[in-house]
């Protein structure tokens, strides 16, 4: 036998894909052990295209083993350096050793490519979105390597975050959580669907040259619904703007403050609360419904009826009846010498006031009079107060 030559093929170098399989060793005879320094060892495959290195050589002897390596299918690796002789190579240490410095070359790379090709991508999400002013400032920390764990708050540093997503510094401010910029857009589209809805002018949503709705950001800030944004409109277009006249009539004269009846801005306005805007609409269709029958009521009346559940249906029928009757229920009660009947008299029991029972009283006591005066006929009969009625008031 042959004195001990152990011989090791280099340690293929590394192409772009990936590593080998570690050669096979075949014994013959009496063959040494891979660690006494008398074997040999397969070269570690390199990485080509498909992964292989070139095969291994073994020692000659007559009885000694022939190594066998696998061939790769790609590229040859360059030749590694004669390994020392010894025991306890580690191989497993090599490998990752190698195969790091080979992925950390190539990961800076991809890295930069990566990272761009994110950006493009963001780029164009963003422009869809209407959010164009933050792409130069995500461009930026995605190509310095901003760490993903700062990314979210770094962005939300930039002056163009804070521009585009103003309303959030008001909400915290009034103790409320910022919106996320996905339920900030999403909130905006909504108000924007309804404005379109009802056909409000484009100058309502139109966005500026950040993206942003400028007239949204009080609705935001004032942290309102799309539903109550909604109500607000509604109540605004049906029951006042495409009502009756008399209605927008009775709004301003009860209510200057609603500068030149401009009902769609005093409704939009987050500072005015829903339903403080509801009891003056309702109060202004009561006002309204008494100067279709030729009355006039006032903003307290028309308040106190609105708190009694008067809405502009009850309203319009009340005052309709008590319209009809009131001037004869007047004189017939300056003909006989009792208290005048008024139309707050005819009120109370029309509309079920405190004073309901009195006025009915009084409406029966001069209708009891005019029957005895007519032969049973009278112009005042409760509900209709003397509508159809012979000689009416």
């Amino acid at each position: 036998m042959m004195a001990k030559q152990p011989i090791y093929g280099g340690l293929a170098g590394a192409g772009p894909a990936g590593l080998g399989n570690a050669a096979t060793v075949s014994k013959g005879g009496s063959a040494p052990s891979i660690n006494t320094g008398t074997g040999n060892y397969g070269g570690i495959a390199g990485a080509g295209q498909a992964g292989g290195g070139g095969a291994p050589v073994g020692p000659t002897g007559s009885t000694g083993p022939t190594g066998s390596g696998p061939t790769g299918s790609g590229a040859t690796g360059a030749t590694g350096a004669t390994g020392a002789t010894g025991s306890d190579i580690d191989i497993e240490a090599i490998i990752k050793k190698y195969t790091s410095d080979v992925l950390n070359k190539m990961s800076q790379e991809e890295k930069t490519a990566e990272r761009l090709s994110a950006y493009n991508i963001l780029r164009m999400e963003f422009e869809q979105y209407g959010l164009g002013s933050l792409v130069t400032d995500i461009r930026d920390l995605l190509v310095n390597d901003t760490p993903t764990s700062e990314f979210g708050l770094r962005l939300r540093g930039t002056d163009a975050y804070k521009t585009r997503f103003k309303a959030n510094e008001s909400r915290i401010a009034a103790g409320l959580s910022a919106l996320s910029p996905a339920e900030y857009v999403a909130l905006e589209d909504q108000y924007q669907n309804i404005m379109r809805n009802y056909g409000l002018p484009a100058s309502y949503y139109t966005k500026d040259t950040t993206g942003k709705q400028v007239g949204f950001e009080k609705f935001i800030a004032g942290d309102v619904s799309a539903t109550e944004l909604e109500d607000r409109i509604s109540t605004a277009q049906k029951r006042v703007i495409n009502a009756n006249p008399e209605v927008s009539r009775a709004l301003k004269q009860f209510y200057p403050d609603i500068t030149n009846g401009d009902i769609l801005a005093y409704t939009l306005d987050p500072t005015q609360g829903l339903e403080s805007i509801k009891r003056k609409v309702t109060a202004a269709e009561i006002g309204g419904a008494a100067i279709q029958s030729g009355l006039t009521t006032g903003m307290s009346r028309a308040e106190q009826l609105a708190g009694y559940g008067v809405d502009k249906a009850a309203a319009t029928q009340g005052y309709s009846a008590i319209g009809s009757g009131l001037q004869r229920g007047s004189q017939l009660a300056s003909i006989y010498g009792e208290s005048p009947y008024t139309q707050a008299t005819a009120e109370e029991e029309v509309f079920k006031l405190s004073g309901q029972t009195e006025a009915e009283r009084q409406r029966k006591k001069i209708t009891g009079l005019e029957k005895a005066a007519f032969g049973g006929q009278t112009g005042i009969t409760s509900g209709a107060l003397a509508r159809d009625r012979a000689g009416g008031y």
